[in-house]
């Protein structure tokens, strides 16, 4: 079975387009990429998360990459989880262009649902 990020898009990696979609101060998840030539299908690049506004932290890759998709999350620990899930299913450090695992907000004694990582 073919590993799905559950997300909604592709988008242009737009501010225009991401005001348009996301209200601030919303939780969620995210990814950027590309659309195959081939395939015509979305290619994952790197996976990430916002536990407190996903409007602006899309912002901050704008011009990086052409196409994201998102999702928004009930709570910040939802968003983790999900994010963990997306790094591993999609390559992770191998694969993808995240440099890290993601890592859990200081304190909170999250572990990567997959692999235990504590970040």
């Amino acid at each position: 079975m073919m590993a799905s990020l559950e997300m909604q898009g592709a988008y242009d990696l737009t501010n225009v387009k991401i005001d348009e979609l996301i209200a601030k101060d919303c939780v969620g998840n995210y990814a950027l990429g590309l659309i195959s030539p081939k395939t015509n299908k979305f290619v994952v690049k790197y996976v990430g998360r916002s536990e407190t506004d996903l409007n602006a932290r899309l912002k901050e890759h704008v011009g990086k990459h052409p196409k994201f998709k998102f999702s928004f999350a009930a709570t910040p620990l939802e968003a983790f989880e999900k994010v963990c899930r997306n790094f591993h299913d999609f390559g992770g450090i191998k694969k993808l262009g995240n440099s890290i695992h993601p890592t859990p907000p200081s304190e909170s004694g999250w572990k990567c649902p997959c692999c235990k990582h504590l970040g």
